[in-house]
């Protein structure tokens, strides 16, 4: 890639633009503090530890058949499993991980009311990879156990009618790459059609609507700063627009990390009831480091998609796991029912080698069709080991009553907030919605903050876009995304508040705050009111900063 053509620099997404702020970080003298990607530096190890124990009972299970030949094994045998799995357990008592894999098959078994045995062998058939994926939607009780997960932490106490449905994923990139696919595949979204994005959003859900595979037109519904960052009741009256198709959020939002109040859920609920046709999907990965989250599928289930990743909370992006939800009676499935006759037989011979009545096809199972091109269906469903994992993080979180992790998780990237803040010198605003995984930094709002309003005006005049966080790179080390790409409308930075340590928080909130001094000054030189002592060094602008001029 070409770092130094400023046209090429300015299209780029804040993703992609991190490549260039690397290279110019690595030429720094500096330590590189990568605070941009969201990749946490923690994780959780008990029901790690307890995938790798079950992974061993189930290879002696495997070990079971064929011994007469070498290095060769079989499936599993489902008679007598549980009387094995409690003497392989009482051998290896004090092995780390044993203690929790017994509990979650006596959970499974006293408190869901589901069979152990048949826990144990779809376990150990899962670890061992076997087997295709059956059903190729969720393994059975994995669904059970994920969606009895999914409902702790996403609807909690809320009142909640009926059942839903799970569709298990490559994480959360892989559910809307699907989910665009198959509304367009199924007639829910079409070209030119008008889609509303809640603002700030994760930069994929801006971008993928562009793409000459969609050309949807965008609107947008901000959650202003101002705003506390929560959505105004005038931009989500734009929702009551009926050429408005669907409403794509993400809760608590990416950057600011602020879920929704409960006022504007409610509001939310308001327009739904106006708008009962209005799809809304909702990706609610930084869900879980919320206290008392309720989502919009709580509040809303009829109309929403409910889109989870388990890589941040657990500190598993490398599983790539997440899952798509949609309530058993849903407005895609009312949709799809309600298509012109000449589409739903279009539909029925898309889906007719999968099934023999594809008018009865669920939307959430032509989503799992439409991920293997429909053709490969057959072959379709996340791989088991990953879903094993799964069923053991959901069972871990449900074991822990007390919510120990989730406090430990809290405590983490407060901690480190508060790190940041210390060193820039500024107060740490409390805002009970925000959950803290990252942060927004305002330029405008930081700078007035240390130098007054006066200075800071002036700061966002003399700025070329992207020019402090390519001197922050250059200078410092120091990494940050561009907040603009996800939506904002102020010139501001990323950080991630997952994936470094408590004292590196500190170095980039001194560094930071070295950088507007240094400006500072050369604004008070310009004033008269100073002698320009750092005016050279902080009016340079560094040559990956001068490659971005395009108009901020």
């Amino acid at each position: 890639m070409d770092f130094s053509n400023p046209d090429k620099l300015a299209l780029l997404s804040p993703f992609e633009l991190k490549d260039a702020l690397i290279q110019t970080a690595k030429k720094s003298n500096q330590h590189m503090l990568n605070a941009g990607r969201g990749n946490p530096n923690f994780l959780a190890t008990t029901p790690r530890h307890g995938f790798f124990q079950f992974g061993l009972f189930a290879m002696t299970e495997a070990e079971r058949s064929y011994i007469y030949m070498k290095d060769v094994g079989g499936f599993p045998q489902r008679e007598g499993i549980e009387s094995r799995f409690e003497i392989f357990a009482k051998q290896h008592a004090k092995v780390p991980g044993i203690r929790f894999i017994e509990a979650a098959v006596s959970y499974v078994r006293d408190q869901l009311g589901l069979s152990a045995g048949d826990f144990i062998y779809e376990m150990c058939e899962a670890i061992l990879g076997c087997n295709y994926p059956v059903p190729d939607r969720m393994l059975t009780l994995s669904e059970k156990i994920v969606g009895q997960y999914i409902h702790k932490e996403m609807i909690g106490t809320h009142p909640f009618v009926g059942n839903f449905d799970m569709y298990a994923v490559e994480g959360g990139t892989a559910a809307m790459t699907y989910l665009f696919a198959s509304l367009k595949a199924n007639h829910l979204i079409k070209e030119g059609d008008t889609i509303a994005l809640g603002m700030p959003i994760f930069t994929p859900y801006i971008e993928i609507p562009q793409l000459n595979d969609y050309k949807l037109v965008e609107m947008t519904i901000d959650a202003p700063q101002s705003n506390n960052w929560q959505f105004t009741k005038k931009e989500l009256d734009k929702l009551l627009d009926p050429k408005v198709k669907a409403f794509f959020l993400v809760n608590p939002s990416n950057p600011p990390s602020v879920k929704i109040d409960d006022k504007t859920l409610a509001y939310i609920v308001e327009i739904v009831k106006k708008r009962p046709d209005l799809i809304i999907l909702t990706d609610d990965v930084y869900g879980t480091f919320a206290d008392d989250f309720v989502s919009l599928f709580a509040m809303c289930p009829y109309n929403t998609i409910l889109v989870y990743s388990f890589s941040k909370y657990f500190g598993a992006t490398g599983w790539r796991m997440g899952v798509v939800a949609t309530h058993e009676n849903n407005i895609l499935d009312a949709k799809i029912a309600k298509l012109p006759e000449s589409l739903r037989k279009e539909l029925d011979e898309r889906y007719h080698s999968i099934t023999t009545e594809p008018r009865k096809l669920k939307f959430i199972d032509r989503l799992v069709a439409d991920s293997r091109t429909v053709a490969l269906n057959h072959t379709a469903g996340l791989s088991t080991p990953v879903q094993a994992q799964m069923s053991l993080f959901s069972l871990f979180a449900l074991m822990d009553e007390a919510d120990s992790y989730k406090a430990e998780m809290k405590r983490i990237v407060l901690r480190r907030k508060q790190a940041l803040y210390r060193e820039l010198g500024l107060p740490m605003q409390h805002d009970p919605n925000s959950v803290r995984y990252y942060h927004l930094l305002d330029l405008e709002s930081l700078s007035e903050q240390m130098h007054g309003k006066e200075f800071s005006q002036w700061l966002l005049k003399r700025l070329k876009p992207n020019e402090a966080l390519f001197r922050l790179a250059e200078e410092t080390g120091v990494i940050l995304l561009p907040g603009r790409g996800f939506g904002t409308t102020h010139p501001s930075g990323r950080v991630s508040l997952a994936n470094l340590n408590e004292y590196d928080y500190a170095n980039i909130g001194r560094a930071i705050r070295n950088m507007a001094t240094e400006f500072h000054e050369v604004f008070q030189a310009e004033k008269g009111k100073g002698k320009p002592k750092a005016a050279v060094k902080a009016v340079k602008t560094s040559s990956k900063a001068k490659a971005t001029k395009k108009g901020r």
